[in-house]
Parts: structure tokens; C-alpha cells; sequence
């Protein structure tokens, strides 16, 4: 499932960057360390995903009732909403390392093609994400689960650099359905009680 959700911003970034930039830009979901930019082909667009959890604000203990051409039912839980956070960074051709406007150039231009989206485009989803009946929705430049971002590129060895943070929340089914049986005949049970 993280696997199509990767798939899918690339294809989403791929689409809605401008035609000059989309042709030249390569995708990387490795962690942005200091030996990121020898580890790819420059200019690169980098979607680390740092963070995946439970969406408990999103939390549903609904059931689903549906009804079976054999006049059964099944019934299932409602998925579970969970949150995956990437931390995105640009990084500029090899020849424009230490160019920071070029890098600032090509971030403002994912954020502004993120930003054109509140949920992921159905036409973007692939693989287990393309049946999901719940819509997938983004935010973009709102404060990560990142406590410090200073310590986490110091983590990494790395320098510091401007980042976007974006969370998209996934419906994960981890219920199986159930049969409900049919209702074939009525039952009463009547309680009296003691006379005092």
C-alpha cells in the first residue's frame, strides 16, 4: 500500500509540474542525507517518508451493513484512517549545488502543484489505492511530526535545507466481513416479575 501511495505522488508531481521542469526532474523517496545528491540524478524532487500513524481525530467504531443478492448480509467495520508524512526537499542540478535560488525555484514549484490538490486525484491512484472508497485527503504545509528539524538533519548527517511536510491519510481495511445470518423466525420472550 505505501509502495502505490509512492507511486502515486510521483505520477501527481509528474503531471502537475510545469512541462520544463517534468522532464528533467528524477523522484527519490531515500532519506535526504549528506550523501543524497551524489546518490541520484540531480535536479531531484525528494519525498522521505519519515512518519506513519494512526489518525485517531479520523477513529470509527461504525459498522457497514450490506445485503447479498442471497438475501444475507455482510457486515464490516468501518477502516482504519492512518496518516503517512513525508518530508519533501528539492534538490538542484549538480552543477547548481550551492545555487540555493534554483533549489527554492523548484520546491515553490511542488508546492504550488500540491497545493492545487485538498485529496489525491482518483487518476493518480494505482494498485490498492485505486479501490479505496474513501477520498484521500492531503495537507500541505502544515507543522510535521518532526520534534525538531534541526536535530533531524542532524541525524542525518546533513546539512539543513527548506522542506514541505505533507501528510496524506490512507482507509486501511483490516476486517474481514462478516455473514450475518437471515432472520427466519421471531422470537418473544416475555420476563414476569414477583409479586412482592
Amino acid at each position: 500500500m505505501i509502495d502505490d501511495l509512492d507511486e502515486a505522488l510521483k505520477e501527481l508531481l509528474g503531471t502537475s509540474l510545469p512541462a520544463a521542469l517534468r522532464d528533467q526532474v528524477n523522484f527519490s523517496f531515500a532519506a535526504p542525507d549528506n550523501e543524497f545528491h551524489s546518490s541520484v540524478t540531480l535536479p531531484a524532487v525528494d519525498l522521505f517518508l519519515y512518519d506513519i500513524r494512526e489518525n485517531l481525530d479520523l477513529r470509527s467504531n461504525d459498522e457497514y451493513l450490506q445485503r447479498q443478492a442471497d438475501g444475507s448480509t455482510l457486515r464490516s467495520r468501518a477502516p482504519i484512517r492512518v496518516d503517512a508524512s513525508y518530508l519533501i526537499t528539492a534538490w538542484p542540478g549538480a552543477t547548481e549545488r550551492d545555487k540555493p535560488e534554483e533549489e527554492h525555484y523548484l520546491l515553490g514549484q511542488v508546492m504550488q502543484a500540491l497545493l492545487r490538490h485538498r485529496v489525491l486525484p482518483r487518476r493518480v491512484l494505482k494498485g490498492s489505492l485505486a479501490n479505496q472508497k474513501l477520498p484521500l485527503p492531503v495537507s500541505t504545509l502544515h507543522p510535521g511530526r518532526l520534534q525538531s528539524l534541526g536535530e533531524f538533519w542532524q541525524a542525518l548527517g546533513g546539512k539543513p535545507k527548506a522542506a514541505l511536510n505533507y501528510t496524506v491519510t490512507l482507509a486501511v481495511d483490516v476486517s474481514e466481513p462478516e455473514v450475518v445470518p437471515l432472520v427466519t423466525e421471531k422470537v418473544f420472550n416475555i420476563h414476569m416479575g414477583n409479586a412482592a
